[in-house]
């Protein structure tokens, strides 16, 4: 007899001996956090089974975590075969619930199974078969900000300007881009940002022409003109052999200056026309978070263009497998216009501590305005020439400022806005005219001679 069917023979009898054992797992797609899933161990088998132990791996196998146990002892679920060489196959499932999974349920599944030695029916046969959870959590927030806010107002030099597209809580990193005024932007990778110097103009990469982008109505106090061209339009005319205005920009002039009670507002235009098309840049980031998910950034560059950026709508959209549909954050870059400023007390007199603030525009805002105020002709109370914030701050205003003139400038990268506002200051009943000094409180030489002229009239009192 050759070797090979002796070897297939001893195989055989060996297999009669301690009967056999298959154990699987089904295959699960992707779960949702917050799902219901149910793990399913198929095995077969022509033995008698002992038990059913599922397990949870952690830390790259090394921790076994048990979390269902059946001992087959206390059950009936067995068959007793008498002729060891009649095989019946037996064919078992067992299933464990995993209701309203987390994040911390990813990861790897053991399923053992184990059947009594069908020769000595004291040891146990073991098999089992393994499979990988993988839980998803889409995106839990989504902000578009601004890089670098507050920002100063360029009106001669272009400058570049980031936006920035944060994603957290999701698994595994979404994808994130972004459009402009509902249209994909079409972007250049970029590795590292570029530098934040900016020149009059970008240059556009080979094989792409520049296109005119003046796509939107335009207030033509953006546009610069000549000055014979400014003196026409003065006397009710246009120059001969004068063309006529590009198409998009608007034929009616919105007014430079706007009145307000008790201030006066003026906005700033950029000196300089850029209309070509941007090139705008992307870069991407992600960053680990302690509880399993990521959060994602994506942030875009260009160089600023205010008469074609202003009031231009930009979102960031993020594609996720665990979302039926995009999540979307939009900003619309404004530049400021029209401050609401306040002033309290509202009759302010001698002596009194004045409040001046922003509450707020005549328009949304983006990005965040810097705040700068000055006194038109003369420093501030203080001494300083300039202060910063939205709020100023006037400490026991005296006589002398009746009738100052304060000025607010609120800047953004896209525009800026003068605003005046008056400082009226009433006489106080209870401060003698004339006993205040620059801050507003009686002189300490003139308090020194009133106490020791009462000190002395004590005495001689006394005496």
């Amino acid at each position: 007899m050759s070797p090979l069917p002796l070897v297939l023979l001893l195989w055989d009898l060996l297999d009669a001996a301690l009967g056999y054992l298959t154990v699987s797992i089904e295959p699960l797609p992707p779960v949702v956090v917050g799902d219901t899933v149910t793990l399913k161990c198929n095995f077969k088998t022509d033995g008698r089974m002992r038990e059913i132990v599922w397990y949870r791996v952690t830390d790259g196998g090394t921790i076994k975590q048990k979390i269902f146990t059946f001992d087959a002892m206390f059950s009936t679920n067995y068959s007793h075969m008498e002729n060891y060489r009649k095989r019946e196959d037996l064919v078992y499932q067992s299933t464990v619930r995993l209701p309203e999974v987390r994040i911390s349920d990813n990861g790897p599944y053991e399923c053992h199974v184990g059947i009594y030695d069908r020769a000595t029916r004291e040891k146990v046969v073991l098999a089992s078969g393994n499979i990988v959870l993988n839980v998803m959590a889409p995106p839990t927030s989504i902000s578009v900000v601004a890089a670098d806010t507050p920002a100063p107002f360029s009106r001669y030099q272009a400058q570049n300007f980031t936006l920035v597209c944060v994603v957290a809580g999701g698994k595994p990193a979404p994808l994130v881009y972004f459009k402009r005024d509902g249209e994909p932007i079409e972007v250049t990778p970029l590795p590292e940002p570029p530098g934040s110097g900016g020149g009059g103009s970008s240059s556009s990469p080979e094989g792409r022409a520049p296109r005119n982008l003046l796509h939107r109505d335009l207030d033509d106090t953006k546009v610069p003109k000549p000055l014979w061209a400014a003196e026409a339009e003065a006397r009710g005319g246009r120059p001969a052999g004068t063309a006529e205005p590009p198409r998009g920009l608007a034929a009616e002039r919105g007014p430079v200056t706007e009145a307000i009670p008790e201030t006066v507002v003026s906005r700033e235009f950029p000196r300089w026309v850029h209309v070509a098309e941007p090139i705008y840049y992307v870069r991407h980031a992600q960053a680990p978070v302690s509880d399993g998910t990521v959060e994602a950034r994506a942030t875009l560059t260009w160089t600023l263009n205010p008469q074609i950026d202003n009031e231009a709508l930009f979102s960031c959209e993020v594609k996720h497998p665990a979302l039926s549909m995009p999540m979307q954050a939009e900003v619309t870059l404004v530049a400021p216009k029209g401050p609401k400023i306040t002033m309290t007390p509202t009759r302010a007199r001698v002596g009194d501590t004045v409040r001046i603030l922003v509450q707020g525009f005549q328009n949304e805002v983006f990005p965040e305005p810097l705040f700068t105020w000055t006194r038109v002709g003369s420093r501030l109370l203080d001494g300083s020439a300039e202060h910063d914030g939205k709020e100023l701050v006037l400490e026991r205003v005296p006589a002398e400022l009746n009738g100052s003139m304060y000025r607010c400038t609120a800047q953004n990268p896209l525009g800026s806005t003068d605003t005046h506002t008056r400082l009226i200051v009433f006489e106080n009943p209870n401060i003698p005219r004339g006993t205040e000094d620059s801050n507003g409180s009686v002189p300490g030489r003139r308090s020194f001679r009133l106490a020791l002229a009462l000190t002395l009239t004590v005495i001689l009192e006394l005496t």
